[in-house]
C-alpha cells in the first residue's frame, strides 16, 4: 500500500424507487491512473536544469520500431470584447460579464451545441477567459473544481479552428488517461455541429501502431490531439505527430505535470517542436506562486485568471466533516454511511491499488454493485469500465458525496478529492476518515491553509444541505 499515488473509489448509486444500481471507480492520480518573432527565444528559455523531485509514478512512453514508423528522431462585425489589462487579474475577477454564451458572439454550430448541452450562462471563470481566449490571447487560469475551466479552452479552440486535412491544429496534454480520454469527449460534445473537425485521444498502455497510422492518415489525422505527454513525446520523436501547424497549447491540470521532472520534461520537448506563434493556454484548480512563474515561461504576456485568495479555493455549498476512528473501524463505518446518507453518486478514494481492490471486494458482499478502475488494470479494461460507469450517468445525476477513506497527503490533493463533489455551485457533503495523528496533522493544515472548518460527522444529517432539489 504505501509508496502508491492516489487512488480513487467512486460508485453510483440510486435510490427512491428506482432500480437500485451502483458503480465503483478507483483511478490512479499518476499518468498511468497523464506573436511573431516575440517567441523565438522560447524554446531556449524552456530548456532548463531540473533539480529536485520524483517521477516515481511516470514512466516516458518510449515507441518500439514498426515497420511503418520513421526513424526516431534525437530530441520533440460586431464590436469586440473589451481587451483588459492582465495585471488587474491577479487577485480578482474582474473584466468582461456576459449575461449567456451568445454575448461571445461564437460560431453558429458551436452555440447550437452549447445550448442543447443545456448551457445558458457562463461561469465566473468562463464569463472572464472565453472573450479574450477566443482573441488568441494566451490564458493562465487558477480556479477551484467544478467551474467549468475545460469549457473555456473547449470553446476558444474550436471558435478560432479551421481544420485542414492531415494537420493537427491543437494539442491538449493532461497528467492521466481517463482525464484526456473525458477531455476528448467534451470536444465530441461541443463539436457535434461541426462534422469536419476530428478529435484524436493517445495515451500509454494502448497500441503504438494505431496511433501511429491514425496520424499519417491525410483523411483521418485528427485536428485536435488530447494525450499524455509521454505518449504524445513519443509520436513527436517518431515523426509520426506532426507539430508544425499546432495554433493552440493546452495544458489542463498544468501544475501537475509541470511539479513531475519527468513529465515537464516531455511537455517542453513537445511545446519546442509546435511553431513559436501559438495560443498557449494553462488551467489547474491548485496553483502555487513558484508553478506560475513556471507557467509564464511558455507563454507571452497571459491573461492572468486567479481566484482572490487561496482560502476561497474550497467550495461553496460543500459540507466539510471529518470521522474520528481506528483503521480496523473503517468498513463498518463506510458501510453505515451509505446505508444511512442519501446519494446519487459517490466518489471513494483510498491511498492504494492493493486497498481499492480490497474495498471493490467488499462492497460487492455488502451487495452494493461496484466498477473498479485502477492502474494495475490494462488501458483497455481501464477504458471500458470507465465508459460503463458513465453509461450510468444522467444530467441530473451528479456526484455529491466523496469520502476520503484514506486522508490525503497534503492540501492541495484535498481540494482536488473534495472537489468532485459540489461541482459548478451544486451543494455536496466530503467525509474524512482520520485514523493517527498524521491523519490529524494533514487535517490541520487543511483547515490553516484554505481557512475552512471541517468538523466532527453529527450523528444525522438533513439531505436537503447536500443534494440538489
Amino acid at each position: 500500500m504505501a509508496g502508491e499515488s492516489l487512488r480513487c473509489l467512486r460508485f453510483f448509486f440510486l435510490r427512491s424507487g428506482l432500480s437500485s444500481r451502483l458503480a465503483l471507480w478507483a483511478s490512479g492520480a499518476v499518468v498511468e491512473s497523464e506573436c511573431s518573432s516575440r517567441r523565438a527565444s522560447q524554446s531556449e528559455r524552456l530548456v532548463e536544469e531540473d533539480a529536485g523531485g520524483s517521477g516515481a509514478d511516470y514512466e516516458e512512453d518510449v515507441l518500439e520500431p514498426t515497420p511503418a514508423a520513421a526513424p526516431a528522431a534525437a530530441a520533440d462585425g460586431e464590436a469586440a470584447p473589451a481587451q483588459v489589462d492582465s495585471k488587474d487579474q491577479k487577485g480578482s475577477y474582474v473584466g468582461v460579464h456576459s449575461t449567456g454564451f451568445r454575448d461571445f458572439l461564437l460560431k453558429p454550430e458551436l452555440l447550437r451545441a452549447i445550448s442543447d448541452l443545456g448551457f445558458e450562462h457562463p461561469s465566473e471563470v468562463q464569463q472572464e477567459c472565453i472573450p479574450q481566449a477566443i482573441l488568441g490571447m494566451d490564458v493562465l487560469c487558477q480556479a477551484k473544481s467544478g467551474m467549468g475551466k475545460t469549457a473555456v479552452f473547449v470553446t476558444a479552440t474550436l471558435q478560432q479552428i479551421e481544420p485542414v486535412d492531415g494537420e493537427v491544429s491543437v494539442i491538449v496534454l493532461c497528467h492521466t488517461r481517463e482525464l484526456a480520454y473525458q477531455i476528448k469527449n467534451e470536444y465530441a460534445r461541443f463539436s457535434k455541429y461541426m462534422p469536419d473537425v476530428r478529435t484524436g485521444v493517445f495515451y500509454g498502455g494502448t497500441s503504438v501502431k494505431v496511433d501511429q497510422d491514425l496520424l499519417k492518415s491525410k483523411d483521418k489525422c485528427p485536428h485536435i490531439v488530447v494525450g499524455t505527454p509521454g505518449r504524445l513525446n513519443a509520436l513527436v520523436r517518431d515523426k509520426s505527430l506532426k507539430a508544425g501547424s499546432v495554433r493552440h497549447f493546452v495544458l489542463d491540470e498544468c501544475d501537475k505535470m509541470l511539479d513531475s521532472v519527468d513529465m515537464r520534461r516531455d511537455v517542453q520537448e513537445i511545446f519546442k517542436a509546435t511553431p513559436h506563434h501559438k495560443q498557449v493556454m494553462m488551467f489547474s484548480a491548485t496553483l502555487a506562486k513558484e508553478i506560475r512563474v513556471t507557467c509564464k515561461k511558455f507563454m507571452q504576456s497571459p491573461l492572468e485568471i486567479y481566484v482572490d485568495d487561496e482560502k476561497k479555493l474550497t467550495l461553496h455549498g460543500l459540507q466539510q466533516h471529518f470521522v474520528r476512528l481506528d483503521e480496523a473501524a473503517k468498513n463498518r463505518k463506510l458501510n453505515d454511511l451509505l446505508d444511512s446518507l442519501e446519494f446519487n453518486q459517490v466518489c471513494i478514494f483510498v491511498k492504494s491499488v492493493s486497498r481499492a481492490t480490497e474495498l471493490d471486494r467488499l462492497l460487492r458482499e455488502c451487495n452494493f454493485p461496484s466498477i473498479a478502475i485502477h492502474s494495475g488494470l490494462q488501458q483497455d479494461e481501464r477504458i471500458k469500465r470507465y465508459q460503463q460507469f458513465k453509461a450510468f450517468e444522467k444530467r441530473v445525476l451528479r456526484v455529491n458525496i466523496v469520502v476520503n477513506y484514506d486522508t490525503p497527503g497534503d492540501a492541495d490533493s484535498y481540494l482536488h478529492r473534495v472537489g468532485r463533489a459540489g461541482r459548478f455551485g451544486t451543494k455536496g457533503l466530503a467525509i474524512t476518515f482520520v485514523a493517527n495523528d498524521e491523519n490529524e496533522e494533514v487535517l490541520k493544515s487543511i483547515q490553516s491553509r484554505f481557512e475552512v472548518a471541517i468538523t466532527e460527522l453529527p450523528e444525522t444529517i438533513e439531505p436537503s444541505t447536500y443534494m440538489n432539489a
